[in-house]
């Protein structure tokens, strides 16, 4: 009997799309613990929120799904300012799992109010992506998983050349390297963290409404982030490079674990790969080591 290297090829593709969306949801969660160091654990929850307000547009106000798409966004950058400003900002100067156990509480907040609002039954997007079949090569890939991996891939790629030119990208690494040196330059650090919540949120709803489009909307969506957390702890919790290679190898690795050996082998699989990164390189294959003096 031969191997299939076509089906493997297939298999591989589908999960490096998929990893594109992890990347993408993960350079969101990147984002806020490089500027704040805040692990926000509600990012999956955020990502539920932008594919919910799309939805609420396109469902209820019969807006085109580009409109959509825009005021789904800017509900998601508001709700990052709002959220930064009159929740976390007060926090600042606690301990961190106070701050992590807030985030916490505003996932659930957020899962409620959905329910609250659209009901937990699952509902499918508009389709508003192109039908078209995609070949690489003789490999098949769903064109819902292609375009949503080169609309995440042109999404990072604008935010990376942003993060190194431009004048807020470049607020925003002062303040992640050292807060107090940004302070003495007279950067607006409260300002950068507003903005790096609010680009967060921005980036996470524009995942959710990629990863609803592909496999429906449900209140339950932000079980994604638990998969995202898994990709941006072995790729480093303040590296973005290590956000885009984690994303890629856990979609990957995901994917193969799936096919031959069964979905209930997935998540065994991310995990283990989770135990054996962090057993070699605590801090994440690309993470800042950070050294503490007793």
């Amino acid at each position: 009997m031969t191997f299939d290297w076509l089906l493997l090829a297939e298999v591989s593709l589908a999960g490096l799309g998929t990893g594109g969306l992890y990347a993408l949801t993960a350079l969101a969660f990147v984002i806020i613990y490089k500027a704040t160091r805040v692990v926000n654990l509600a990012i999956g929850e955020i990502l539920m929120l932008g594919a919910y307000a799309f939805f609420g547009f396109t469902a209820t106000l019969a807006l085109p799904w580009w409109a959509a798409a825009l005021g789904a966004l800017a509900v998601a950058g508001v709700f990052g300012a709002v959220t930064e400003r009159l929740v976390i900002r007060p926090m600042l100067g606690e301990s961190p799992i106070a701050v992590f156990m807030v985030t916490v509480g505003l996932g659930s907040i957020l899962v409620g109010l959905v329910e609250i609002l659209w009901t937990a039954d699952p509902r499918r997007l508009p389709e508003f992506m192109p039908a078209t079949p995609v070949f690489i090569g003789e490999a098949f890939l769903a064109p819902k998983i292609a375009y949503g991996f080169l609309v995440a891939a042109a999404v990072i790629t604008v935010f990376m050349v942003l993060f190194r030119t431009w004048r807020g990208g470049v607020a925003l690494r002062a303040t992640a390297g050292d807060r107090a040196a940004a302070y003495s330059v007279g950067i607006n650090v409260p300002g950068v963290f507003s903005l790096a919540w609010v680009i967060a949120c921005v980036v996470a709803a524009g995942a959710g409404i990629l990863v609803g489009a592909i496999g429906g909307i449900s209140s339950t969506m932000g079980v994604f982030g638990l998969s995202v957390l898994v990709v941006v702890i072995v790729g480093g919790l303040d590296s973005v490079p290590g956000a885009l290679v984690g994303g890629l190898l856990i979609g990957l690795i995901e994917a193969l674990a799936g096919f031959y050996l069964g979905g209930e082998y997935k998540l065994l699989a991310t995990f283990s790969l989770l135990v054996a990164v962090l057993m070699v390189r605590p801090y994440g294959l690309f993470g800042t080591r950070e050294i503490e003096r007793l």
